[in-house]
Formats: C-alpha cells, structure tokens, sequence
C-alpha cells in the first residue's frame, strides 16, 4: 500500500507542474493525507486531522485547495445528499454505497453497470464523459443496533 500512495503522490506532483500548480507544503499534505484516508473525508473532517501537524492550516485552505484538485481533476468530490462535500482521490473506476444513518461511504466495483452501453435517448443527448452509481441504504451494522 505505502507504494501505492508514493506513486499517487509522484503523479500528483507531475500533474500539478503540468497545470501551472506551486507545489506547496498544504497542498501536498492535504493530498497526502486524502491519498491515504479510506474514509471519504469532508473539508472540515481533513481540517480537523491535519491541524496539529500544520497549526496555520486554515479550513478556507482546505476548501480552496480541494476544489482546486477537483477543478484540476486531482481528486474526485463524491455526490452525496449531505450538505457537506466528501472527497477521494481519483483511482479506478468505481461507486459508492453511503449508508443513510452513520453516513460511511464504501466503494464498490460494477463491471456489469460499467460497460453497459447508455440508452438510445441517453447517447442521442451528446457525449457522457462518466457515469457512475450511488446507491443509499443501511449498512449491516446499523441494521444490527
């Protein structure tokens, strides 16, 4: 795994001189730690674990800095029905399960949903650059309390 988040973090670092992005302390430390959070963690959630490592961090930083990788495709903003943005960092194709009482977010792969071509109407619209599934319900241990 720790190869895994040193090559994220070798591509990240190409992909921000490529588009024009100084490399700074917090933006590689917010992309380090996100890289490395299974969670799907909110601005706020990145703030509060990153703040005694770098105690000027600000939470309008974390803000900012997370919609500049997702303007920049760096990181993926996972749609929820909460009012606050989750985030990952962008790795294979995948979907979401979010559990509608504890809030936890689990990846999931759908190879079938995958390369399932769109419906007629769908394809006669334009171009789909992506698509991806979200499914909402209860997980098995809130089922179980």
């Amino acid at each position: 795994m720790e190869d895994t988040h040193k090559q994220q973090l070798t591509a990240f670092e190409d992909a921000c001189r490529k588009a024009g992005l100084r490399l700074t302390p917090q933006r590689i430390e917010i992309f380090r730690y996100l890289a490395e959070a299974s969670d799907h963690p909110s601005a706020e959630t990145l703030h509060l674990r990153l703040v005694d490592k770098m105690p000027t961090l600000s939470l309008d930083t974390v803000y900012r800095t997370l919609g500049t990788f997702v303007e920049h495709g760096l990181v993926s903003k996972v749609q929820t029905v909460e009012s606050q943005a989750r985030f990952e960092v962008a790795q294979l194709l995948h979907h979401h399960l979010i559990c509608q009482k504890c809030k936890e977010i689990i990846d999931f792969q759908w190879q079938f949903f995958d390369d399932a071509a769109l419906p007629e109407t769908v394809r006669a619209w334009g171009r789909v650059e992506r698509k991806n599934v979200v499914a909402y319900g209860t997980c098995i241990d809130c089922l179980s309390k």
